[in-house]
């Protein structure tokens, strides 16, 4: 389950991808490019496109730059029904490889609408790459892959 990970090292990575989901769930979502190296990607995509290798994504981000105006334009610009998210993690499935720490996080997120509707959202896994930048850990990759191929417009932050 962690190969070659030290259990410090596990536990602040388990830590760190416990507060990105909170961060996105409380509406921190100005935080959410801090998660990331400067060149990190970020992308949202369905398992048939993942496992069909099509490098298009629903959401897609190739810098932390590009997700801080991704995060403006939502506040700014964009039009939509307030709504929160709550996430639901697996504990990762860790492993050290020479380019990082790589990781996948089963995810469910169950979506609250203004009136108070809730209804499961999304269901997928995180693949990503992680590695530590001056004893922090950062995603400089991170894959979204969502189970279903059905997906709500309304997807607007992050996941």
């Amino acid at each position: 389950m962690s190969e070659g990970i030290e259990p410090g090292t596990r536990g602040r990575i388990e830590d760190f991808l416990l507060a990105y989901a909170h961060a996105i769930d409380d509406g921190d979502l100005e935080a959410w490019p801090g998660y990331f190296t400067e060149d990190a990607v970020y992308q949202i995509t369905t398992r048939e496109n993942h496992e069909a290798g099509l490098p298009l994504g629903i959401f897609y981000c190739e810098s932390r730059a590009m997700m801080s105006d991704r995060i403006l334009a939502l506040r700014t610009a964009n039009i939509f029904e307030p709504h929160t998210y709550c996430h639901m993690l697996s504990r990762s499935a860790l492993s050290s490889n020479g380019a990082g720490i790589t990781a996948r996080t089963n995810f469910t997120v169950v979506r609250t609408m203004q009136d108070g509707a809730s209804e499961l959202f999304a269901v997928g896994k995180y693949l990503d790459r992680i590695v530590l930048e001056d004893g922090a850990p950062r995603l400089a990759e991170r894959r979204v892959i969502l189970e279903s191929r059905r997906v709500d417009v309304l997807l607007v932050f992050p996941l």
